[in-house]
């Protein structure tokens, strides 16, 4: 690293308070598959802990709905559409000694769905432990694997908790091995179930070595004994002996104890579990049921046993004064040092704009200026609060590694605020590219509440776009699936009152080419006045995509002895982004495309930037046909869960669609079947499953990659894009 990019930062030390407020406080999020029960459990978590008086069910009878799903369209459908945060207080009993303390844990639920990432994405980023709720009879599904990537990109450590432990046919040790072989993290469960599907009454600890069973109204009372039942007793030895076998493998300490035969005391396992699973090496498995109300207590215990406080989990900055490429500075959560804060989510409150911030170093007071780091701009706190879905607690001031919410503040997702005397900025969140978009069309005159609802959404949320289509003057939307987009326009109708039509859903094409080609292009028009002159030389070659910027684009200028002057490069630069946008196939952006400029022609008084950049764009456009451009589609991986009567069915109706089976299990009474089908052929796949399988199979898709179309796709597309452009002008 060159000497002038290393600066000296003043160091914080955390202290004696900050420790202790820091050493009970957790920030957690709740993610999974669809329907594994992340609403159900958060709704159990915060009875048990006091926040709410009575349990309310996801799609239960009394049409109140669970507590984290505040949005009406929530409660009808029975998903969570927004991840929403709230926070509680658990008196934990310390698996060592048995103590009780009192911790302080932030909580946000998020959606299953893969239509919903970016909230996935975005609560991740800024938490520093999870809870991955697995289905004790599905186990390790698609949503699952995206999940664990989404932890393993901010590397945040979890505890995996089997949930649906009363259902037929739960077999919580086949999970426990798919965790380990799909999900390839060392994972062993730290609990044994007393009883069987309707027969559960509780777990053994294996950790403290004790039967743990809920009793009371709803299983609020914890009752533990030492004695253990006789008919679990073996097996429960069996599975200790197996954790630390398992831990042996991830852990020095333990693995020293087992060469010398040693049996750990409940201090060295408890502490070796929590290092394991603060260094990302190991996943303890607790399991339960959230809907019978069984062991849902001893997993918070877990939370606040073996999840990292705020402290431990390395948070970096990078410093705006200094180019990209300088060392990433390390944030200490003192409440002494210098403010930085990461708003993480916005939403349209009742008052105007709500920002989710989580105070990483610094303390942030009402009242406080603060400073917008990459405009610079000064703004006032105005409220400070904390959240519970939809309710809010204001408060004076909030310490670091705690999550709060302002009103008032217009910034965007992914903005960092300072206190001004530091330039520090956080790192962006990834946000995932659109694969299928919609044309939109108010029904009757057009309001000023279509455009500032779109607007809003788009704010909100990352992934949702919306464009003016340049030909069809229509107003398109795109999204990550089908839902997504049917969400908004449901959402415009509710809550902005504009009734909205939609197109044919269309999937995002793109176009690239597949050899090199050589230009010689001259642009020239002679009128009254200066007339316009360019020449260009080079040629297109194809590009793959570059692991570092994740660009597969690119504009390379080797124009030596100053043929074009310097001043036009950057016209050129534009003009072969431009051409870019629109391939002249199908219409759809070109990508995978190298552009290099070898030699050109200017004129002393004719040529001008606007000459360049017509003149790059109609080279291009001219030996496009020469560099075999095809067309490509996106590929969806495509996960079907089904009754195996169905089986040959739903894999008939795969193959229709020109998908490739990947892979196909089959377990007691339902399959699971993972295929690669263009998301062209994936239409109306909802419908055509729930017919052939009567309503009993799943789906989920996720975008992979896009692979070329079939030739007569490509010749279709061709014919039809060339009839929107009219007939040319003789």
């Amino acid at each position: 690293v060159p000497e002038e990019l290393v600066k000296e930062y003043p160091v914080y030390e955390l202290s004696e308070e900050d420790k202790r407020r820091l050493k009970f406080q957790r920030n957690i999020g709740v993610s999974a598959h669809i329907d594994s029960g992340k609403t159900t459990l958060t709704e159990r978590i915060l009875y048990y802990t006091g926040r709410i008086r009575d349990i309310h069910e996801v799609r239960g009878r009394d049409n109140v709905g669970a507590k984290m799903d505040s949005m009406e369209l929530e409660r009808e459908k029975g998903i969570t559409i927004q991840s929403a945060a709230t926070f509680c207080d658990w008196v934990a009993t310390k698996p060592a000694s048995g103590d009780k303390e009192k911790y302080a844990i932030n909580i946000i639920d998020t959606p299953g769905h893969v239509d919903f990432t970016i909230e996935v994405e975005r609560a991740l980023r800024v938490l520093d432990g999870a809870i991955l709720v697995l289905c004790a009879v599905a186990g390790v599904q698609s949503q699952t694997t995206t999940v664990d990537r989404q932890m393993r990109r901010y590397s945040v450590p979890r505890i995996s908790f089997i949930n649906k432990m009363d259902r037929p046919g739960a077999n919580p040790w086949r999970v426990i091995n798919q965790i380990r072989q799909k999900l390839k993290i060392s994972a062993a469960a730290v609990q044994v179930p007393i009883g069987v599907e309707d027969g559960l009454r509780g777990v053994v600890d294996l950790v403290r070595w004790k039967a743990i069973y809920n009793e009371g109204e709803k299983g609020i009372k914890v009752v533990e004994s030492d004695e253990i039942p006789a008919e679990v007793l073996d097996f429960a030895k069996e599975k200790r002996r197996e954790l630390i076998e398992q831990l042996a493998e991830v852990d020095e300490e333990m693995g020293e104890l087992l060469i010398m035969d040693e049996d750990p005391t409940t201090q060295q396992l408890a502490d070796a579990i929590r290092r394991a699973t603060v260094s990302l090496k190991f996943s303890p498995v607790f399991l339960g049921s959230a809907i019978k109300n069984t062991a849902v207590q001893p997993m918070l215990d877990g939370v606040c046993s073996y999840l990292p406080e705020p402290s431990e989990s390395k948070v970096v900055a990078h410093d705006t004064s200094l180019p990209a490429s300088a060392p990433q500075v390390a944030l200490q959560p003192a409440s002494a040092a210098p403010l930085v804060a990461l708003a993480f989510k916005l939403e349209e409150g009742r008052f105007g704009q709500l920002t989710y911030m989580r105070v990483y170093q610094g303390t942030m007071r009402k009242g406080q200026f603060i400073y917008h780091a990459r405009s610079g701009k000064k703004v006032k706190v105005p409220r400070l609060v904390r959240m519970h879905s939809n309710e809010m607690e204001d408060i004076q001031e909030i310490g670091p590694g705690e999550i709060c919410a302002i009103f008032g503040i217009d910034c965007a997702s992914g903005d960092t605020f300072t206190d001004g005397s530091t330039s520090f900025s956080m790192t962006n969140m990834f946000v995932p590219e659109p694969v299928i978009s919609l044309a939109l069309k108010p029904v009757g005159a057009e309001t000023p509440n279509f455009s500032r609802a779109l607007n809003r959404f788009q704010k909100e949320d990352p992934t949702f776009r919306v464009h003016i289509d340049k030909e069809s003057k229509e107003t398109i939307i795109s999204g990550m699936g089908e839902l997504h987009l049917e969400i908004y326009v449901e959402r415009m109708k509710r809550e902005y009152n504009v009734e909205c039509t939609t197109g044919k859903p269309r999937v995002a094409f793109r176009e690239t080419i597949t050899q090199r080609a050589d230009f010689f292009y001259t642009h020239k028009k002679q009128s009254g006045g200066a007339g316009q002159y360019a020449r260009v030389i080079g040629f297109v070659e194809p590009m793959t995509m570059d692991e570092e910027t994740g660009k597969d684009t690119e504009f390379v200028n080797q124009v030596m002895g100053g043929n074009i002057p310097s001043n036009y490069i950057p016209a050129c630069e534009k003009g072969f982004f431009e051409a870019l946008e629109k391939g002249s196939l199908s219409g759809n952006t070109v990508c995978g495309a190298r552009l290099v400029l070898n030699d050109g022609l200017a004129h002393s008084v004719d040529s001008s930037e606007l000459a360049f950049r017509l003149a790059v764009i109609g080279a291009f456009r001219e030996i496009y046909n020469a560099a075999r451009p095809i067309i490509l589609e996106p590929i969806m991986t495509v996960e079907v869960v089904a009754p195996s009567e169905f089986q040959s069915a739903v894999i008939g109706g795969i193959n229709q669609r020109r998908g490739t089976i990947m892979d196909s299990e089959v377990r007691e009474d339902e399959f699971t079947c993972v295929a690669e089908v263009a998301l062209n052929d994936m239409f109306g796949y909802s419908n055509h499953l729930r017919g052939i399988t009567q309503g009993k199979g799943e789906f989920s898709m996720e975008y992979k990659t896009h692979q070329p179309v079939m030739p007569q796709v490509q010749a279709e597309l061709e014919t039809a894009y060339k009839k929107t452009l009219g007939q040319p002008k003789k």
